[in-house]
């Protein structure tokens, strides 16, 4: 069926799960951030750009939203879900990966207000102040073993051929 309307496209995403072990506790890097509907908290997680790839877009929003140097090591997951308000649709990329010991930079993004290292009971537990219900379930996929190879994400563009 011919259709005489803009196709429909989603918002592509790019997020960050990073765990570390402090002492006896395993806390996870996450960034509170002030947004239209109030301060919430978040995976550092931001647009894909034109020109790079998913793997160089995660680096980049993890190092602007976190002041740490992002290495990806597997993909989690590929979620879709609706803004708050319906009016627009993410495709969100979920990459799990390790940051270094101490964050390289201090400037963070414009509307970042913190980046935190919490608990997953604590994240849980804040499920009300969540930028998206996205945050949630990335935790819970992550908790249960899921974990995709870095080869799944194939970027065209820059593959001789």
């Amino acid at each position: 069926m011919h259709k005489n309307f803009p196709v429909w496209t989603p918002h592509v995403t790019v997020a960050a799960i990073v765990e570390r072990q402090f002492g006896n506790e395993t806390r996870f890097l996450m960034v509170r951030e002030d947004t239209r509907r109030g301060v919430k908290i978040n995976q550092p997680a931001g647009h894909w750009e034109a020109e790079e790839s998913l793997i160089q877009a995660v680096q980049r929003e993890v190092l602007e939203e976190s002041g740490y140097a992002f290495s990806p090591t597997a993909l989690l997951g590929v979620y879709v879900s609706d803004r708050w308000d319906k009016d627009i649709t993410y495709l969100r990329f979920t990459f799990i990966g390790t940051v270094g010991e101490h964050a390289v930079r201090t400037q963070l993004d414009e509307g970042i207000l913190s980046a935190e290292w919490l608990t997953y009971d604590e994240i849980m537990a804040n499920e009300a102040i969540h930028r998206n219900k996205i945050v949630a379930q990335c935790l819970r996929d992550y908790q249960t073993g899921q974990r995709m190879d870095l080869a799944l994400v194939k970027d065209l563009r820059t593959i001789n051929g």
